[in-house]
């Protein structure tokens, strides 16, 4: 396992080195995961790119920090890591909130930042009525008390049988997220909005979404990529808001083809 001090903060994440010649890519996660969900679509990258995936504040092996949270703080987190290994430019995959911070990276640092995959995530998310119900929700009952509903969201029904232990262990790791670190987060995702700012990126862009996302529907993710120039626009089918989970492959085809594009000015085949 690797750790970096960033910011106060300990940073748990990996690296995995990839030809000299080929971009980096950063993938930044989603509430309430680690970046274990990134593991099926890593093992088709990897060799063939340099891959950084880390633990954002208050989630997976990372340190709380200091409370409450913004945005900007966990982009300030990623902008420190990628100095301390020395990444200069790199492709940021960003799913949900992890897409969030992937736009405030590239306001506070655009030199950083080579393309934006986004996935599963908006300009801005949910209202400040919902997100102030799940963390009251959360800091009164627990975040095993919300399972059930959240993983309607992040999954189809074909994913969410009781006999697949996949889906079992994914709400393990939900529940076994630290609260504080996750109401802070939410707290964070609430207060974001990236609505003018979209306007401004000027790297090419991807927005992606499972067709069955129930937390980041297809037609505000559409709306998202319609705000920022020139951005794409792709769906993964059969896919709900963690299609890196549900179809790895089909996900790992549409990043594979839009660093093609953005690097070559063509689709690969």
């Amino acid at each position: 396992m690797q750790f970096a001090r960033v910011n106060d903060v300990t940073i748990h994440y990996q690296i995995i080195g990839g030809p000299a010649d080929k971009p980096v890519i950063v993938f930044a996660n989603s509430l309430g995961t680690d970046f274990r969900i990134w593991r099926d679509v890593i093992v088709r990258l990897a060799g063939d790119f340099a891959i950084v995936l880390y633990d954002k504040r208050g989630h997976g092996l990372s340190d709380v920090g200091q409370l409450p949270y913004s945005i900007d703080d966990h982009a300030s987190d990623l902008i420190g890591l990628l100095e301390t290994l020395e990444v200069e430019q790199a492709f940021i995959c960003g799913l949900s909130v992890g897409g969030l911070i992937a736009q405030s990276l590239y306001q506070q640092r655009p030199d950083i930042v080579r393309g934006l995959i986004l996935c599963d995530t908006a300009h801005k998310i949910g209202t400040a009525e919902t997100w102030n119900a799940r963390i009251e929700a959360v800091e009164n009952n627990g975040i095993g008390s919300i399972v059930d509903a959240v993983m309607e969201r992040w999954f189809t029904p074909a994913f969410r049988r009781p006999e697949n232990p996949a889906y079992a262990g994914y709400c393990n790791m939900l529940a076994r997220q630290n609260v504080e670190g996750y109401a802070a987060t939410c707290g964070a995702i609430r207060d974001a909005d990236f609505t003018n700012a979209a306007g401004k990126i000027a790297v090419p862009t991807i927005c992606i979404v499972g067709d069955q996302d129930a937390s980041t529907p297809p037609d505000l993710v559409r709306s998202t990529a319609q705000l920022i120039p020139n951005a794409r626009f792709e769906t993964i089918r059969d896919a709900g808001h963690i299609p890196c989970v549900e179809q790895p492959e089909a996900l790992t085809a549409v990043i594979r083809a839009f660093i093609d594009f953005a690097l070559h000015g063509e689709l690969s085949p």
